[in-house]
C-alpha cells in the first residue's frame, strides 16, 4: 500500500462550484479510480489550498502505467478540463506535476493493540 499527499491552490471564488462537482462526481470517474487501485481518496480545503490524499493498493511496478491509463481516459480528461480552471498549481511544483506531491513524514495506522 502506498499513500500519497498532494497540494494545489484553488480559486476561493470557485470553492462552491468545486464542491458541487465533487458532490455529483461522475460514476465513470470513481469506477476508473477503483480500477486503478486508488482507495481512500480525500480532498480537504483551507484558505485557497486543496490537500488531497489517497492510497494506491496495486502492484508497485504498475503504478505509473495505471496512472497513465487513467490520464488517457476521455471521461477523465473531461473531468480534469472542468477542474483545472479552478485550480492554481504551486509555482515550485516538480516538472510535469499539476498537484505538487508531498513527502510523507509520519503515518499512524491506528491498528488496535494485540493482547
Amino acid at each position: 500500500m502506498r499513500r500519497f499527499g498532494q497540494v494545489i491552490g484553488l480559486d476561493p471564488a470557485r470553492l462552491d462550484e468545486y464542491r458541487r462537482h465533487h458532490d455529483e462526481i461522475w460514476p465513470e470517474i470513481t469506477d476508473a479510480l477503483r480500477a486503478a487501485s486508488i482507495r481512500n481518496y480525500s480532498i480537504f480545503y483551507r484558505d485557497g489550498q486543496l490537500f488531497g490524499t489517497f492510497e494506491y493498493s496495486g502492484p508497485d511496478d504498475e503504478f505509473d502505467q495505471r496512472m497513465a491509463a487513467l490520464a488517457a481516459l476521455p471521461r477523465m480528461r473531461e473531468w480534469w478540463d472542468l477542474m483545472e480552471p479552478m485550480q492554481r498549481p504551486l509555482a515550485d511544483r516538480a516538472p510535469g506535476e499539476w498537484w505538487a506531491s508531498l513527502e510523507e513524514v509520519f503515518h499512524f495506522s491506528g491498528d488496535p493493540l494485540l493482547p
